[in-house]
């Protein structure tokens, strides 16, 4: 019954050579140049709520697909489409992130001197300061900003079951303005609203909790070293740690500028309507944490266990880590395929370890263990969560025509 699926992988995996580069271009590519400008515009001056950075690079990143679709008869399709991107990428991260005008302003003059002077690259700007101003319009009040995310939220009385706020900190619930937000695609957000969790007096819960219970304290005798350190490696933000892992697929793409531009816009445009999809299903269920369930719990409660990690202030059914890989997962199977050549990839919250990978559905088996290990999640919230997010994932990519137009 306690049995970690994930053990036996995560023991068998090998150490594998070092990534494969991509092919050289015949000039730099624009499109990492505006993926690498994007990433640092986030970590510089990003929201201090996910889903809204994972909004900017959906904006910026749909009108820069948008931007490139129709190359103007008589111009260099490759000038014009470089020149598209950046300008529509540039306009909209001034935007949405005006305190950075000035680098932004200095990437985007680095591009257009890299262009020649003419009218594929006078018509490519036009066209991507156009998309940006059509993107950020439709966007306009999509409850995606901080205050609307974090919308206050009046925690019900306490009962079996029921989410509270959480030890250390019993901070307010987080996350909660996401289920009443617009998406790019879905048609609500509880389009894919999961089943209710296992119910407590059932077998499966019953196994959940005794896997966290064993698995996930801080003082576990249970989980192995390379256990713990799955746990510390995805511990932090999704978008950060699925950074890398979409810039790798992006630089080993063979496609067009549109079509690079069209695999960051969707990945991201997934990854927004799975969280707000998330944040729907966990606040219809409310489903306590593992650290309330066995403190207070029917089940052999135990008020002093500790998870390793502390558990964030939102429901415990499904796991936004895990909707999130699921959501990747998806996109980047159905776009690059699902196996790549080994990458390396590294965590802020697990210093100094590197792990490498070679296909996106490991990094999903990893988030699945992880959040058990830390504490802070049963398996059926994990599981649930890929499913969920694959589907939001799926859904997105069946739409992708009438999104680019």
């Amino acid at each position: 019954m306690l049995a970690l699926g994930a053990a036996s992988l995560l023991a068998a995996s090998a150490v594998a050579p070092t990534a494969v580069a991509a092919p050289a271009e015949s000039r730099p590519s624009v499109v990492l140049d505006w993926y690498d400008t994007t990433a640092r515009t986030i970590a510089a001056a990003g929201a201090p709520t996910q889903v809204t950075n994972s909004r900017t690079w959906a904006v910026s990143w749909l009108a820069g697909a948008r931007a490139g679709r129709e190359v103007p008869a008589g111009v260099d399709r490759g000038d014009y489409q470089d020149a598209a991107l950046a300008s529509a990428v540039h306009s909209s991260l001034v935007a949405l992130v005006p305190t950075r005008t000035e680098q932004l302003d200095a990437a985007f003059r680095r591009t257009l001197d890299g262009i020649p002077d003419g009218p594929a690259e006078d018509r490519g700007v036009a066209a991507g300061e156009r998309e940006a101003r059509s993107v950020l319009a439709s966007r306009e009040g999509d409850g995606l900003d901080p205050a609307s995310v974090d919308a206050p939220f009046t925690v019900p009385p306490a009962a079996p079951g029921v989410w509270q706020p959480t030890p250390p900190a019993y901070a307010p619930a987080t996350q909660y303005g996401n289920r009443v937000a617009r998406p790019f695609v879905l048609a609500a957000p509880d389009q894919f609203r999961l089943g209710p969790p296992p119910a407590l007096d059932s077998r499966r819960y019953r196994s959940d909790l005794a896997e966290v219970r064993a698995y996930g304290t801080a003082d576990s005798t249970r989980r192995t070293a390379h256990q713990t350190e799955t746990a510390n490696f995805w511990y932090g933000s999704s978008l950060t740690l699925y950074t890398e892992p979409l810039r790798v697929a992006l630089s080993r793409s063979a496609g067009s500028v549109e079509e690079r531009a069209k695999l960051v816009a969707l990945f991201h445009i997934a990854s927004v309507d799975t969280q707000i999809a998330t944040s729907d299903s966990k606040y219809a269920y409310l489903r306590w944490r593992p650290v309330t369930a066995i403190r207070t719990g029917a089940i052999d409660p135990d008020p002093d266990w500790t998870p390793l990690h502390n558990t964030p202030a939102h429901p415990d059914y499904p796991s936004g880590h895990n909707t999130f890989a699921g959501a990747a997962e998806e996109i980047l199977s159905a776009l690059t395929g699902p196996r790549t050549a080994p990458f390396e990839l590294i965590s802020p919250t697990a210093p100094g370890v590197t792990r490498e990978y070679t296909d996106w559905h490991r990094l999903t088996a990893e988030n699945v263990d992880a959040r058990i290990l830390s504490g802070i999640h049963t398996r059926s919230a994990d599981e649930s969560g890929v499913a969920l997010g694959k589907k939001v994932a799926a859904y997105v990519l069946g739409a992708s025509g009438r999104l680019l137009r």
